[in-house]
């Protein structure tokens, strides 16, 4: 393989399993184990990518996801590798935020969500987007 540029696999040895893993990802949700309580997860990763959608460049983030569960929780390695999607996806830090938070609103229905997305300043820039629901009531 050249120094130059990391091909996605080769002929002869097709995908790595990172990549498979990552083309494979979908959310996945379990029960929480206490719904009867109030509790707050939050998760950070900040190694986030994806790729302008005008400049093709690559935009770097940490992307926080902070939450009070109701009857579901989120498996981190899935969401990891939910993550590690965007990596090849041309799509602006708004879009990012919102679709992420939409994802994780419909599979948790959780008490309260923040999704974060801080974005590296580039071009002079920095964009940080917060995105989050009002906190629910208990019945």
């Amino acid at each position: 393989m050249s120094a130059k540029k990391a091909a996605k696999g080769s002929p002869k040895t097709g995908p790595r399993y990172g990549e498979k893993a990552i083309g494979a990802a979908s959310l996945e949700f379990w029960d929480n184990p206490a719904p009867e309580r109030d509790y707050e997860i939050n998760i950070e990763f900040p190694e986030f990518t994806c790729l302008c959608p005008r400049s093709g460049y690559p935009d770097f983030a940490t992307i926080r996801v902070g939450y009070v569960p109701d009857r579901k929780i989120v498996e981190l390695k899935s969401l990891k590798l939910y993550l590690n999607s965007f990596r090849g996806e041309y799509i602006s830090h708004e879009a990012v935020a919102n679709r992420i938070f939409e994802e994780l609103e419909k599979g948790l229905a959780p008490r309260y969500l923040e999704v974060t997305g801080d974005f590296n300043p580039r071009g002079n820039v920095k964009t940080v987007i917060r995105v989050a629901t009002p906190l629910k009531e208990q019945p």
